[in-house]
């Protein structure tokens, strides 16, 4: 039946339901011994059937030729249709037990196992989950990419080994599953004591026990992962794929309020997540509970973001099912004071209050894990002669790394890695060198943790070459730490104006504490939070020789990234055809030739780099003369990116950090250029050549910008309009803004 269109997948779809239901009543009568396996495929069957009832009266409705259309929603359903298909055919008995249920024996017989069961549900899940999802992403939601628990980007890190958490996590389960329970649970900690592998053994749990709404898991410096921007739309289409009942309350959304996404969070949140779930309660009337995890709320950038989340979080009033929010964060001052304005609307739990004992047992059992495997892995590429005995490293050596650790696994998972880091040298040569490290001062856990990674660097180089070393890395691993969003070791290469070989060897001894990917197009990210703490500490300084000075990092970052946009950004720069081609006509491929990831990194950041160090004399005079020659170069480059709007907030913010008379040319080109993307926000976006002619043809007269670039105006305008003296004194409320 390949090739059918979607209504006509969708009817049949809605036939086969109706048959299965009708075989889960027959079975459920004639079998004893799986009652509960078939009551569970049962409600499976019976949530399919409201999903795909939702999707017939929508394709029946106004907007149905469009869905018919959508090809990600046709994939979907013929997904589903399969499915279902194969589940009929199983649950059908075969002729012999036809006939002999036809003279009255009790003929039929379960054919699931208890697992398969369970898989059969989970694959029927994901498919009202894609059918939703379908529907949703039709509608452009968009989605921090990497947020979700359960995303590529989340995919190696770890989960809570066996006979580890045991308390906590039946705590948390308790706190779920109780009715009278508070709604948020902030379980805080200090860095490296476990928060994330807590919350991705939550997420994970609550996702098999089938009551997972959503999850989102912040992180500084990747781009969406770093504020709220995206964090409700992300929640939305998750839910739409975990609770199917909730994607037609989102798509109504959505069509009455196209804009919603640009709406306050706490508009958005009430809109797109609390109601939708409201109005889904008598569908999803067997789910008590829906679980929301978010993790490291501290690594939001915005200290008011942090706060208004909170808020929203802790007064969310949805009767059923019960939301229930897990959050972890680090008890850092923007989120205590947070939490102090709504006391009595959430539980806590301190990570660091958990007794020292339990904390080192949980860090005994990942250690004895992880040597096991690193033991068996090194035995398996080598010769009989050089194989580690079955009881290596001795429970002595585990148990005075599990006392280096205590409180901090990342103390753990590091130093594992470390020793695992072949490049490094073996496992017993690795091993010796942290021990050989514990007698030392460094001040603290985290100097411990890694002040034996870094050290390595050293060990092998002659005396000569450490300096150089060191140097190479503050160069290379200090802009790392310090970048607003990571980028590729050929990105790096380019942005630094450093060779990809010095990159790759100083990052070879460095895959303990960074991801550090197979292919050079992919970023280079920190495995942990806290390896950046520790580089940047001033209280280090003196006794860490790898520190690094974060305001001379990002000093010199905003040098690269001037230099790297004046050697990439001129007029048409991707060679469009005519002023009025589009910006959604450019192709994915020429974009990218045309704007390298670090030409885009500089063309967004700049600003953030240059306004987290203090002004000096020199960086105003290097900014005006890149803006006063490639300031239309740079909004071309913007607008091809997708990201022109916030070019205002680039230049609002450089403007604050000019405050107090600060270079007065520099000021008043900021002012005139902020009323000059206002005027053509809307063009530009859409066009990106339209920077250069009606852009610049309707500025006054006396704009700077109109002034400084005036012959760039381009020639083939046969007729000139009538242009102002001056901006017009309400052009602040342009492109929804209100006020001036």
């Amino acid at each position: 039946m390949e090739g059918l269109g979607v209504a006509a997948n969708v009817i049949a779809v809605v036939d086969i339901s109706f048959r299965l239901a009708e075989w889960c009543v027959q079975y459920a009568h004639d079998v004893k011994n799986a009652r509960t396996d078939i009551e569970k495929l049962q409600k499976e069957v019976a949530n399919f059937q409201v999903t795909i009832g939702q999707v017939k009266s929508l394709i029946e409705g106004p907007g149905g030729r469009a869905l018919q259309a959508s090809r990600q929603l046709g994939s979907a359903i013929e997904d589903a249709r399969s499915t279902l298909e194969e589940l009929e055919r199983k649950l059908q008995p075969s002729t012999g037990r036809k006939a002999m249920s036809r003279v009255g024996w009790r003929a039929l017989k379960w054919p699931f196992s208890s697992k398969a069961v369970e898989e059969t549900i989970q694959h029927l899940a994901r498919s009202r989950g894609n059918i939703s999802f379908a529907l949703n992403t039709d509608h452009v939601l968009p989605v921090a990419a990497g947020a979700a628990f359960d995303s590529h980007a989340e995919e190696h890190n770890p989960t809570c080994l066996p006979d580890t958490r045991v308390e906590l996590l039946d705590d948390i389960a308790r706190w779920i599953d109780d009715p009278d329970a508070k709604p948020v649970f902030w379980l805080n900690g200090k860095a490296g004591t476990g928060k994330s592998t807590i919350s991705r053994t939550v997420a994970q749990l609550r996702y098999s026990h089938g009551d997972l709404g959503a999850s989102f898991f912040f992180k500084r410096g990747e781009v969406d992962r770093g504020s709220l921007d995206k964090f409700v739309p992300t929640l939305a289409i998750q839910l739409a794929q975990s609770v199917p009942a909730t994607a037609l309350a989102i798509k109504n959304t959505i069509d009455t309020d196209p804009t919603i996404v640009g709406k306050s969070v706490r508009e958005q949140f009430d809109k797109l997540v609390r109601e939708p779930l409201s109005k889904a309660s008598g569908a999803i009337a067997t789910l008590s509970s829906l679980v929301i995890v978010i993790d490291a709320l501290d690594e939001c950038e915005q200290d008011k973001d942090i706060k208004l989340l909170i808020s929203i979080l802790t007064n969310t009033q949805i009767l059923r099912p019960r939301l229930r929010v897990f959050l972890t964060s680090r008890p850092e001052l923007p989120i205590r004071l947070g939490f102090s304005k709504v006391k009595g609307t959430y539980k806590d739990l301190i990570l660091d209050q958990i007794p020292a004992q339990t904390v080192g047992h949980d860090i005994f059992v990942f250690l004895a894990d992880e040597f096991r495997r690193i033991r068996d892995d090194f035995n398996i590429t080598v010769g009989d002669e050089r194989k580690l005995p079955s009881d290596w490293p001795g429970q002595q050596t585990l148990q005075t790394l599990t006392r280096m650790a205590v409180p901090l696994f990342i103390f753990a998972a590091t130093v594992c890695r470390f020793i695992d880091d072949r490049n490094c040298g073996s496992p017993p040569m690795q091993l010796q060198e942290v021990l050989n490290h514990r007698h030392k001062n460094y001040g603290s856990q985290l100097g411990l943790t890694y002040g034996p990674v870094l050290s390595s660097q050293l060990i092998k180089a002659p005396k000569d070459k450490h300096e150089q070393i060191v140097r190479d890395f503050r160069a290379i691993v200090g802009s790392i730490v310090v970048l607003a969003s990571p980028l590729s070791v050929a990105a790096l290469s380019q942005l630094l104006d450093i060779s990809r070989e010095i990159i790759d060897i100083r990052l070879d001894a460095l895959h303990s504490v960074l991801s550090i990917p197979m292919t050079f197009n992919s970023p280079v990210r920190l495995l942990h939070l806290s390896f950046r703490d520790y580089l940047v500490d001033p209280r280090e300084k003196e006794k860490n020789e790898f520190w690094v000075d974060e305001k001379v990092t990002h000093r010199r970052l905003t040098s690269n990234c001037l230099r790297v946009m004046r050697g990439a950004l001129r007029e048409n720069m991707c060679g469009l055809s005519f002023p009025g081609v589009r910006r959604s006509t450019v192709d994915r491929l020429q974009l990218a030739r045309c704007l390298a990831p670090e030409v885009q990194y500089a063309c967004l950041y700049w600003v953030y780099h240059q306004t987290v160090v203090e002004y000096e004399q020199d960086d105003s005079q290097q900014v005006y003369r890149f803006l006063s020659t490639h300031f239309l170069h740079w909004l071309e480059a913007m607008s091809l990116i997708g990201r022109i709007g916030e070019s205002l907030d680039i230049l609002r913010s450089l403007a604050s950090w000019l405050k107090g008379g600060k270079c007065a040319r520099l000021s008043s080109f900021i002012i005139d250029a902020v009323r000059f993307i206002k005027t053509s926000l809307s063009v530009i976006d859409e066009a990106p050549l339209q920077v250069y002619s009606s852009a610049l043809v309707f500025a006054p007269r006396k704009s700077v910008v109109r002034r400084l670039f005036e012959k760039q105006i381009p020639s083939w305008p046969s007729v000139r309009p009538q242009i102002k003296e001056n901006w017009d004194a309400c052009l602040s409320v342009m492109e929804g803004h209100t006020s001036t």
